[in-house]
């Protein structure tokens, strides 16, 4: 147990330490650390973890280290996990706040911020791609297509919250996996 905590620990220490720019940017760093590296979370798994944070209240990251370790290893897990995203940033803050009010200087302060937009942009870009390919292989082209699209006009035309389009797309799912394992029931009592 000893060493699942350490791993853990590792885990969402790393994530923490180099995912500069908030939560969303920690988020494809455990989801290679946790589905990736030490497959704890299949990619369907990760996923529910990811849409079910976004729709609580409070940051990404530690909402879904909190989850993730506590499935791992209880309460310990759980607090380990916590602390280990949160460690990083307490103390990147007060190194990064002495630093800049040693060495002020604004304008390369700001340059350095949009620096790193883009490159947390294409990782969540990568992370989207991945799980519309993984979408597709299962639906196919065209409804992964208009899914996409679907969602793009509510977010973008329409002002839906996204947690009211995540939570409509669970209860689509879990529907969806009802009406599956119904039909997969009828067929086993035909065969009997």
């Amino acid at each position: 147990m000893l060493h699942l905590h350490l791993h853990i620990f590792i885990a969402f220490f790393r994530s923490s330490l180099l995912g500069y720019g908030g939560g969303p940017s920690t988020i494809p760093l455990v989801h290679k650390e946790v589905v990736e590296r030490y497959k704890w979370l299949s990619d369907q798994e990760f996923a529910d973890v990811l849409a079910l944070g976004n729709t609580l209240p409070g940051p990404i990251a530690t909402k879904m280290a909190g989850y993730i370790g506590f499935r791992l290893a209880g309460i310990g897990g759980m607090i380990n996990a916590i602390v280990a995203t949160v460690v990083p940033t307490v103390l990147a803050l007060i190194l990064l706040l002495e630093l800049v009010n040693t060495y002020i200087d604004p304008d390369k302060i700001r340059g350095m911020t949009a620096s790193v937009s883009p490159v947390i942009g294409v990782m969540l870009l990568t992370l989207a791609y991945s799980y519309y390919k993984q979408d597709q292989s299962k639906r196919g082209t065209l409804p992964s297509l208009l899914i996409l699209a679907a969602n793009l006009i509510a977010l973008e035309l329409l002002g839906v919250h996204p947690a009211i389009l995540i939570l409509l797309i669970l209860g689509y799912v879990l529907i969806s996996q009802q009406g599956t394992s119904r039909r997969e029931a009828a067929k086993k009592g035909e065969q009997a």
